[in-house]
Formats: structure tokens, C-alpha cells, sequence
């Protein structure tokens, strides 16, 4: 977190543009941050306690949490419509990641941290929609990620083991801070300063299916059958959410007349 606030720091001094911030706003972004720091926390220590499936499951039902902190905070509704294509990408993030349902305390302990990583996460995303105005897109980031660090800091000094950290982790935390954070989180920022949350959340439920495809291409691990199903009902989901229900009607209607009659 702090690499990814630091290099978006060094891009707004680039820019000539010195993050600036009112003083009655002290007390907003410490809160930001520790949101920010929940959200990554909980996910990675879920992962200790249940498999990478129940994981990315439960975190990934956020669009419902979205979708929920939207029409509360920001009063942003989406048509009643589009909840089913939400109903439908969770369902196919389920399957891509080959959830299987399993009892037993470690597993209950690191599904309740994912449910806590997705919670955060729809806060996380309303919450930068409800900054829009407020302050650019760099120096919003910049201060959310920074706090975000610093929550975090105490456990990581505490944990921290120095034998442990050759030139590879080093480079490893580095590029993690740079290209994900710093620029994949900041284009997720961006982006829902454009478009509701939900959107913007569901198509980043897709980082699964990029996994999968760059595993295919770099590593040469071929999707499995349930993957490139999950893959695909999940991309079925979210276009029933992001194409205008009129459209879909046109279509349903024009299928409906180039199909051949049925026969009495």
C-alpha cells in the first residue's frame, strides 16, 4: 500500500500537481484508508484459513454489497432487471473458481474474513464514487492508499522477518505496489467516477477470467472444463447488467421471429 501511494505521489509532482486537502476533511481519509486496509488484510488472511475458492467466492459476491451501498448512501438504483445478470456473475465466478462447500472452523474462520474482504470492498468502491467531486482522482487515491499503508504498518513491523526478504521478494512487493495497486486499483478508482459502481465492480470480477487466460498463455496451464464454463456465465451476467434492457428485448423479439415455425 504505501509503495502504490508513493508511486502515485511521484506521478502527481511529475504532473506539477501537489496532492492538496482541505482540513475539515482530517478525520475522512484515515477512514478511507482503514477501509482500504480491511478490504486487502482480510482477503489475504482468509486465504490462510479457507481454500482460494471459498476465497475469491465470497469476496467476489461484492457487487451485491455494491449494488446495496449505492441505492443507501448514494441513492444510484439500478433497474430491478439487472439484478438477475448480478445473480447470474456470481454464479459464474462460483463456478470458474470450482467452489466446493466444506465445513469445518478454519474454513468458517477464512469465509467470514472473505465476507468481511467483499463488505469492505462494495464500501471501498462507494465511497471513491462518492469522492468524485470532491478531489481529483490522483489525490484521492494517493491519501486512501497511504492511511491504507499505515493501518497496516504496526502488523507488518510485527511480523516482519528479514531472512525472508532476498532481491526477488523485494522486486515481488515493488512490482505488486506499481502495476496492480498503483495502476489497476487507480483505473478501478477512475472508472467509477464515470459509471455506477456495480458496473465497474462486475466487470472486475473478470480479473479471474484474466488469470486464467494469462496462466494459458505464459504458463501454459489449460482452463479447465468448469473455468471456461464459470468464464462464460459469468461474462452472460454481466452483459444482461450492462446492456440496456430495451436492446435485450429487441434481440429476444428478433430471435423469436427468424426462428423457424414449429411444426403442429
Amino acid at each position: 500500500m504505501l509503495v502504490g501511494a508513493l508511486a502515485l505521489l511521484i506521478i502527481s509532482l511529475i504532473r506539477g500537481q501537489l496532492p492538496r486537502y482541505r482540513r475539515a476533511d482530517g478525520a475522512r481519509f484515515p477512514l478511507f484508508g482503514l477501509v482500504t486496509a480491511l478490504h486487502f488484510l482480510s482477503f489475504m488472511a482468509a486465504l490462510s484459513f479457507t481454500s482460494i475458492g471459498h476465497a475469491l467466492t465470497i469476496t467476489y459476491t461484492s457487487p451485491i454489497f455494491v449494488t446495496l451501498f449505492s441505492s443507501l448512501f448514494l441513492k444510484e438504483r439500478i433497474a430491478r432487471s439487472r439484478y438477475v445478470g448480478i445473480a447470474v456473475a456470481v454464479a459464474g465466478v462460483a463456478v470458474l473458481v470450482g467452489f466446493q462447500p466444506q465445513l469445518g472452523l478454519n474454513t468458517l474462520i477464512g469465509d467470514g474474513l472473505a465476507l468481511i474482504s467483499a463488505v469492505t470492498f462494495g464500501i471501498y468502491s462507494v465511497m471513491g464514487r462518492a469522492q468524485r467531486y470532491s478531489y481529483p482522482l490522483l489525490t484521492y487515491a494517493f491519501a486512501t492508499y497511504g492511511f491504507a499503508g499505515l493501518w497496516l504498518l504496526p502488523a507488518a513491523l510485527l511480523s516482519f522477518s528479514p531472512a525472508s526478504y532476498g532481491m526477488q521478494q523485494l522486486l515481488s512487493i515493488l512490482a505488486l505496489g506499481i502495476v496492480p495497486l498503483a495502476l489497476g486499483h487507480t483505473l478501478y478508482n477512475a472508472a467509477i467516477r464515470h459509471t455506477h459502481a456495480t458496473y465497474v465492480n462486475l466487470i472486475a470480477t473478470q480479473e479471474i477470467t484474466g488469470g486464467v487466460l494469462l496462466g494459458m498463455l505464459f504458463l501454459g496451464q489449460l482452463p479447465s472444463l468448469n473455468s471456461a464454463l464459470g468464464a462464460l456465465i459469468t461474462l452472460i451476467g454481466i452483459s444482461l447488467v450492462l446492456i440496456p434492457h430495451s436492446t435485450l428485448v429487441k434481440v429476444s423479439h428478433r430471435l423469436r421471429l427468424a426462428a423457424p415455425p414449429s411444426s403442429t
